[in-house]
């Protein structure tokens, strides 16, 4: 469940399944996405030695459409917490973006390997820990200023209330989550096609799995598709998000719809229908 992973779509072919039944069921689709992160996360092992660089040379991951949100971190922000983190890269873009303290999350145990193998070898004091997100540790509980996440992460969280929970558990009184992401709308339509052409999808209920990464992407990581682990997606709406976050306990201060993407998502798009859609949203809620 990594926080700079687009969905998977277009070219990669999926099954479409109810959404998931209960509890047990949300931990068994999590686990075996834990299990597809471990090899797709792979991919980001490779790419240590630059990201320590880039990082190392004060570059950060943060969106505009985050910066504009979130304002100057310096600030106000003494920690951040990142759900599903991935190997580290946006996390440790926090701090140079004025975070003294930041944790990442991560169900993959590759990327949580990969986010602490480039903050020692930044020298940077940064916490990473495994696990499902929804278990984030209880330790951790009222002491976020800001609980950061986004990017490919919502879609393979198959509890949104769960989700929203632990973000409003982690964070101190009047703390922030920050949500940025591929906008639903792009999960209804063929991400290889020249047009916006229809594909098929259930936006109220669409859940998914699929073998294999996107080849703009991860790619094939040198095997046939039918020997990738399975992975299991969830298309949340908008109203979705917002729900499970009102109900957490959340005011919601910010919603944005955006044409900027952070990947992308139609390769093959014409260049006169960019912009048409939005690509990204983004959430800024508060912890009262």
């Amino acid at each position: 469940m990594g926080a700079e992973d687009p969905k998977t779509g277009g070219s990669v072919p999926f099954e479409i399944h109810p959404p998931a039944r209960d509890a047990a069921d949300v931990r068994a689709r999590h686990e075996a996405n834990r299990i597809a992160w471990n090899e797709g996360a792979g991919a980001y092992t490779l790419e240590i030695e630059e990201t320590v660089r880039f990082l190392g040379a004060g570059g950060s991951n943060l969106h505009p459409v985050e910066r504009a949100n979130l304002g100057d971190l310096r600030g106000w922000c003494a920690r951040a917490i990142h759900l599903q983190c991935a190997s580290g890269r946006d996390t440790l873009s926090l701090v140079n973006e004025g975070v003294p303290s930041v944790v990442g999350i991560d169900i993959s145990d590759v990327h949580i390997e990969n986010a602490r193998a480039t903050a020692a070898s930044l020298g940077w004091d940064a916490t990473f820990i495994r696990c499902d997100v929804l278990d984030a540790p209880h330790d951790l509980d009222g002491t976020a200023d800001l609980v950061y996440t986004g990017r490919g992460a919502y879609c393979w969280i198959h509890d949104l209330d769960a989700w929203a929970a632990v973000a409003f558990r982690l964070l101190k009184r009047g703390g922030l989550f920050s949500l940025f992401d591929d906008h639903p709308i792009t999960w209804l339509f063929d991400f290889d096609a020249e047009t916006y052409v229809p594909a098929g999808i259930d936006y109220f209920h669409h859940a998914e799995s699929s073998r294999g990464w996107p080849s703009v992407y991860i790619g094939d990581l040198g095997k046939p598709v039918e020997e990738h682990a399975v992975k299991y997606e969830r298309l949340w709406t908008l109203a979705d998000v917002h729900g499970a976050l009102v109900r957490a306990g959340f005011v919601i201060e910010r919603l944005g719809e955006h044409p900027d993407r952070y990947w992308d998502a139609f390769p093959n798009l014409r260049p006169e229908l960019r912009g048409r859609i939005p690509m990204t949203f983004s959430v800024l809620a508060r912890r009262p």
